[in-house]
């Protein structure tokens, strides 16, 4: 299956986080060294403000465990050994679990929100563009996709503004009581800074919008009847607004100690708001100690995401339920994918042994046979395989999601010596079809035969003859 390894606003404080924060130029080095690893088949990063996580499957017949390892290891050469504590992982139906929780935004600072289902969306893409999406990955990412649209569609847990930026702008509010007529600054003009810029005008707040594009900064402006101005006039902005929202994507502050000195000096005491929503951090966490500055950064906002928590409380729990009916369901996709395989090579291994027990009799006692004979001979030989096999090949199917799943196919390997199965094609919505083995609905009475594999005993005549093929393999059909 997958695993998942990462870190986010649950698991690690800001100061770590940043650390770890991976800017989107340097996204393609992370996946080269992800994917030049051998324990890693497929990979997915998703790096947004509040996590830093990497997705990946291992290659077929691998392991979940040197995954993990490795993925642990590709994180600490970009973090440094000591964000190795802080990193979470989970793995199997756990991973996909908390996949598909992410993308209903249940894990998310502000349940409810939004912007993570696009970013998710940007990360299916990018790891596409690197050539990291693999079968097991890319199906696990589309769902977890269509699960976030269910939860957003079938409960109500994203209901009223719930994002960060609203969480940044209700402090804002309960800081000065009303915001009409206050000055705010956004310092940044990305989606964060954009819905930010929309609630303060709503609010009756004067804007004022910095970047380093020009245009952009303009752009943000006349959509909020705000002022556009260059980053150069940080500091004579910061010296004539109340408050400050930074969501800049730069790598260091932006609002460091010495320039928050300089502008106190003409602000005459007056005090400076400052809310820091990027990592990493626009604002030196020591800007907090100057008289009259008060700084807040994501960690800060918790208060305020408890309470909006409490008015979603039941449409989070309906929405943790779609989760975890998507998620057993993906587990039992893939756990019936994988018996794919062992399935087969059950079918094609009795059949073989069958047909040369058949033709070895055609050459000696039953060699005044007719074609017409030997016809329903190889017929019953198909019959005989299905209804001889009916009854393991059920309680296989049935063990998709069970424990012992595992065990069970082993045993049938070394039983019946197995080791020698081709690979089996796969096509994109997991349906077994090239040299798959083909069942009536009962496993009885039909007549659909599993097509032949040459055995050394077997003659080319029976070993090679056309079957039809009306159905793939029961259960391996795609689940949506």
């Amino acid at each position: 299956m997958i695993v998942v390894v990462g870190l986010s606003h649950k698991t690690a404080p800001i100061a770590v986080r940043e650390r770890l924060a991976v800017q989107r130029d340097a996204l393609p080095a992370l996946y080269e060294r992800l994917l030049a690893d051998p324990a890693i088949g497929e990979a997915v990063v998703l790096s947004t403000c509040n996590r830093v996580e990497v997705y990946a499957a291992p290659p077929r017949g691998g392991s979940l465990e040197a995954a993990s390892r490795e993925t642990i290891s590709a994180l600490a050469a970009i973090g440094g050994d000591a964000i190795a504590m802080h990193l979470g992982r989970k793995e199997g139906v756990d991973a996909v679990r908390h996949l598909f929780r992410v993308a209903s935004s249940l894990d998310s600072l502000v349940v409810g929100e939004p912007q993570i289902l696009g970013q998710l969306k940007d990360a299916i893409e990018l790891a596409r563009e690197n050539k990291a999406l693999g079968q097991t990955l890319g199906k696990a990412m589309l769902r977890a996709v269509r699960v976030g649209k269910r939860a957003r569609s079938e409960t109500a847990i994203g209901e009223g503004q719930v994002s960060v930026s609203s969480v940044a702008v209700d402090l804002a509010q309960e800081i000065f009581g009303d915001l009409a007529g206050r000055k705010a600054a956004l310092v940044g003009a990305g989606e964060m800074a954009e819905a930010a810029a929309k609630l303060l005008a709503k609010a009756g707040a004067k804007i004022i919008v910095l970047n380093r594009s020009p245009a952009r900064a303009k752009a943000l402006a006349a959509d909020v009847c705000g002022e556009p101005r260059p980053m150069t006039d940080l500091e004579r902005t910061l010296g004539e607004v109340d408050i400050a929202i930074a969501s800049t994507s730069s790598p260091t502050p932006v609002i460091t100690v010495n320039l928050v000195k300089r502008v106190r000096k003409v602000r005459r005491g007056k005090s400076l708001f400052l809310i820091d929503i990027a990592v990493p951090r626009d604002v030196e966490p020591a800007v907090n100690d100057i008289d009259g500055v008060y700084l807040y950064d994501v960690d800060d906002l918790s208060q305020i995401v408890a309470q909006s928590l409490e008015g979603r409380a039941a449409e989070a729990a309906r929405a943790e339920a779609i989760v975890e009916e998507e998620a057993r369901a993906f587990e039992h996709w893939t756990l019936e994918r994988e018996l794919t395989p062992t399935i087969v090579g059950l079918f094609n291994r009795t059949r073989a042994v069958l047909l040369a027990e058949l033709e070895r009799s055609f050459s000696g006692r039953l060699k005044h046979l007719g074609a017409a004979e030997k016809e329903a001979l190889l017929v019953m030989v198909d019959a005989a395989t299905n209804k001889l096999l009916h009854a393991p090949v059920t309680r296989l199917k049935e063990l998709a999601g069970d424990a012992r799943a595992e065990g069970y196919v082993e045993a049938v390997h070394d039983l019946f010596d197995l080791s020698a199965i081709s690979a089996i094609s796969l096509d994109g919505d997991g349906s077994a079809i090239d040299g798959a083995i083909t069942l009536t609905a009962a496993g009885t009475n039909g007549k659909a035969h599993a097509p032949a594999q040459a055995s050394s005993a077997g003659s080319p005549s029976t070993a090679s003859r056309a079957s039809p093929s009306p159905r793939g393999i029961a259960g391996a059909k795609d689940l949506g």
